[in-house]
């Protein structure tokens, strides 16, 4: 079975360009087939700002109304990918920008309503692994945008974290999937002021007793359970911290496994 890897990269890395450039030297170098997901939310942010859309958070996470899905639509899928997708190519990795729409790639439910209407959010509920397999056969690297859809001609705007999550477990039956996730920390961290803290495995049972020492909260408690239903649905390995992780330059990050 061959390795796989997939990357997502997020936070600052996204909004720096000195970062981001640094980090696609880094993914274009990867060895063998690879796929990226991609965020974008402080631009999108931005930009709505700037459009005089009013931007509505509750407990950290957007509220997507009808115009709002217009402002991550040019941003998640527009600037941000297609910016991500030139530089790719020139490093001489072929890449070909997705929502989840092109090719019915990733397919969503809008998220029900029970206490908070999230607007138009989606929940992923299928991958097509076959036709990103067979890019990943003749030499293309997908990069994805946080943006799915329904099937009936909405587009969802949909954590990245998820869809990569959802995109190594549908493509987990064909690879061994090495999960990446990488933003500004090395890991996962028994001190957040202290990068030097970092947890280098977590296994099931280290998962717990972070938890119960209420180390892992806020931010990095949803990465990690996006990361334990990866590897409880086939994915080989998770890893977590800077994008020096990807070509081993640098020891310290987090390793997670069941």
């Amino acid at each position: 079975m061959r390795n796989l890897h997939i990357v997502k990269v997020g936070g600052n890395i996204i909004e720096k360009d000195e970062d981001l450039q640094h980090f696609l030297d880094l993914f274009a170098n990867l060895e063998g087939p690879k796929i990226l997901v991609h965020g974008g939310g402080k631009l999108a942010t931005e930009l709505a700002e700037r459009l005089g859309i009013a931007v509505k958070m509750i407990d950290g996470r957007r509220i997507t109304d009808a115009e709002t899905v217009e402002v991550i639509t040019m941003v998640y899928g527009g600037k941000v990918n297609k910016h991500i997708v030139a530089g790719l190519q020139a490093r001489n990795c072929n890449a070909l920008g997705f929502s989840g729409a092109d090719g019915n790639t990733i397919y969503s439910v809008k998220r029900p309503v029970k206490n908070i209407d999230f607007g138009f959010v989606g929940d992923v509920v299928g991958v097509n692994s076959e036709l990103i397999d067979k890019l990943l056969d003749i030499g293309i690297t997908p990069a994805f945008c946080a943006i799915t859809h329904d099937g009936k001609g909405q587009l969802l705007n949909t954590n990245a974290d998820t869809i990569a999550c959802e995109l190594a477990i549908g493509l987990s039956k064909s690879y061994k999937v090495t999960l990446n996730y990488c933003f500004e920390k090395p890991g996962v961290l028994i001190d957040v002021a202290n990068d030097d803290s970092v947890v280098r495995e977590i296994n099931t049972s280290k998962y717990s007793e972070l938890l119960e020492d209420k180390i892992i909260a806020d931010g990095m408690l949803p990465k990690l359970e996006n990361c334990f239903y990866a590897l409880k649905g086939g994915v080989n390995k998770v890893q977590l911290g800077k994008p020096e992780m990807l070509q081993n330059t640098n020891t310290n990050f987090t390793t997670l496994r069941l």
